[in-house]
């Protein structure tokens, strides 16, 4: 029979948990919250009070309730207050020593068939619980951050773990309004394992002067939904709590991506620890704010001037290519399209009118900026169709030699001065700028798809291209609607630099059955907010373009870790490439 739990007492009331004691009380649970000072119990009434009051305020709790839910909690410094608990969670600093010593003092002081978990994110859970004479009554039970809003907790077993406590935990987590995801003890455990690979390769990103932080942190916000740039993120978790993270991570895995990178040991050594000291990869208002302010003043003088731009020439026929089309033309550019034949041409056509179309029945435009957009649109066969355009993107097919020839014959035909885009996501732009007389107008510009919907543009310029190229580009993307981020020419840009190597670890996870398909998924919706699973993305992206990315990502940098997983390999040789074949790493026949 499942255990009630009536009185549960938690360790450590920073943020994280603070926040667990609010969501148990929330329950009707006593719970009895244990700090090391007063000043640290000061700080933890200041957290339960705001966000009890923004609870209030969002209509989540009314006054009444919020004052029970207080009541509920009964806070000091003093551990033997923990006597009568069934549980004990601890939320204390990430150190095994500390861990461990508390672990001692709770096993010597809880009475009998008490239960202890711990909400390390990585530390190993198994060593924690050898160090008590209970070990098969302790678990991990990892919360996410901010605990009243994320809907998730892992439930961390060991190998000896009693498979009553975890259906008493298991039974908790649900009791609260949680949804819990089973997990084997392993450094990361299932979200961790995933994302701080992920932060790290970004914090290595930024510190290569590769791209600003504030482009790095918008391309992973538009590009791919996330709800939080990665650095912004690490300074919500704290630089001192990803440093360790990735530290005993790295102490298991010993690869070279969870070694945590020298800048953020620099952060930490000089104090500054994101969001709670007020500073880390951004500077805040003040200790604990939300609101981000200038930490430099801005560059005077020196930005280059953009070239006139009127006409914009796209060449291509995918769904890529007549989305940009409509975009441009949307934004009051005419626009001069080119395919290969007179069918392909009537199916771009088709495809924008039935897109304004559906715009119009939106309420988006009306019918006059409908009329107006399609009379801006030209469609031809010929190249030399676009001799008088001002900038010409090219979204033909991902292949290099391609890509070049038709770099070389708009050569021939663009006249002085107009700037060459292409929209690869991969391909080394300098190759198709090398193809032509002027490299110096030639740039990447990667929109994402739908051109429509996405609001993301990397522009991408080679060491040739000069600054009023890139200048002219970056108004475009402005006056079309677009966030445009700058970065340089290498394999991923930044959006798949830093999203296919976590995918690959995905399916490494699954390979190595340390947890299904849908615990991993669950993991990343649910307790990162990402909107879609790792898994299900691939499904959508196609394994094969997932492979084929991966590949070229791991060709350029020849990091050990991102060489392409060979579940990954195995299902794309037997075609399962996802929901355009009806199978990949789900099945989708029956859809």
């Amino acid at each position: 029979m499942v255990r009630e739990f009536t009185k549960i007492g938690v360790v450590g009331l920073g943020t994280m948990g603070a926040g667990i004691a609010e969501v148990l009380a929330r329950s009707g649970l006593q719970v009895v919250g244990v700090e090391r000072d007063a000043a640290g119990l000061e700080r933890a009434h200041g957290h339960l009070a705001t966000s009890t009051r923004r609870a209030v305020g969002n209509g989540k709790l009314t006054d009444d309730e919020a004052t029970a839910l207080l009541a509920r909690i009964s806070t000091g410094t003093d551990l033997t207050a923990l006597a009568e608990c069934e549980l004990v969670i601890e939320a204390i600093p990430e150190r095994m020593d500390s861990k461990r010593e508390l672990f001692a003092v709770l096993d010597a002081l809880l009475p009998e068939g008490a239960l202890l978990a711990t909400n390390t994110s990585a530390l190993s859970v198994t060593e924690l619980a050898t160090g008590t004479s209970r070990p098969s009554s302790v678990v991990g039970l990892h919360w996410f951050n901010p605990a009243p809003v994320m809907g998730l907790v892992k439930v961390v077993r060991t190998v000896v773990t009693d498979p009553s406590v975890l259906e008493d935990v298991q039974a908790l987590v649900e009791r609260v309004g949680k949804t819990g995801a089973t997990a084997g003890d392993r450094a990361g455990f299932i979200a961790n394992a995933l994302l701080f690979g992920y932060l790290n390769n970004a914090l290595r990103m930024y510190e290569s002067r590769y791209a600003t932080r504030e482009d790095i942190d918008a391309a992973m916000r538009l590009g791919t939904g996330h709800p939080m740039g990665p650095l912004a993120l690490v300074d919500l978790i704290g630089l001192d709590s990803a440093y360790e993270i990735l530290q005993a991570m790295y102490v298991q895995s010993r690869d070279h991506r969870h070694a945590p990178t020298p800048l953020l040991k620099q952060y930490v050594s000089a104090g500054l620890l994101g969001r709670k000291s007020g500073r880390g990869i951004y500077t805040y208002a003040a200790a604990d704010s939300p609101e981000v302010i200038a930490d430099a003043p801005p560059v005077a003088g020196g930005a280059a001037t953009p070239r006139p731009v009127r006409s914009i020439g796209v060449i291509g026929t995918g769904t890529m290519a007549s989305g940009i089309v409509e975009v441009c033309a949307r934004a009051g550019y005419d626009v001069v399209f080119r395919a290969r034949g007179e069918d392909k041409l009537a199916a771009v056509r088709r495809k924008v009118e039935a897109s304004l179309d559906k715009a119009a029945q939106r309420g988006r435009i009306t019918e006059p900026e409908q009329t107006s957009a399609l009379s801006r649109i030209t469609g031809t066969t010929e190249l030399d169709e676009l001799a008088d355009c001002d900038l010409v993107i090219e979204a033909v097919i991902e292949d290099l030699a391609v890509k070049k020839a038709l770099f070389s014959a708009l050569d021939e035909v663009l006249k002085p001065g107009a700037v060459l885009a292409t929209t690869t996501s991969s391909l080394p732009v300098i190759e198709c700028a090398r193809a032509t007389s002027r490299p110096q107008d030639v740039a990447g510009m990667h929109w994402f798809n739908p051109a429509t919907v996405m609001r993301l543009v990397e522009v991408v310029p080679t060491v040739t291209t000069s600054t009023d190229a890139v200048a002219t580009m970056l108004e475009v993307c402005a006056r079309v609607g677009k966030h445009a981020v700058q970065c340089g020419d290498r394999a991923g840009f930044i959006v798949n630099a830093l999203l296919f190597p976590y995918l690959n670890d995905a399916v490494k996870m699954l390979e190595a059955r340390y947890a299904t398909i849908d615990d991993i998924d669950l993991a990343m919706t649910r307790g990162c907010g990402h909107p879609m699973g790792p898994f299900a993305l691939m499904d959508v992206v196609g394994l094969d373009v997932t492979l084929a990315i991966q590949r070229t990502l791991f060709d350029e940098f020849r990091e050990p870790g991102d060489s392409p997983a060979p579940m990954l390999e195995h299902l794309v040789r037997a075609g399962y490439l996802g929901r355009k074949t009806g199978r990949g790493f789900r099945d989708h026949s029956g859809r």
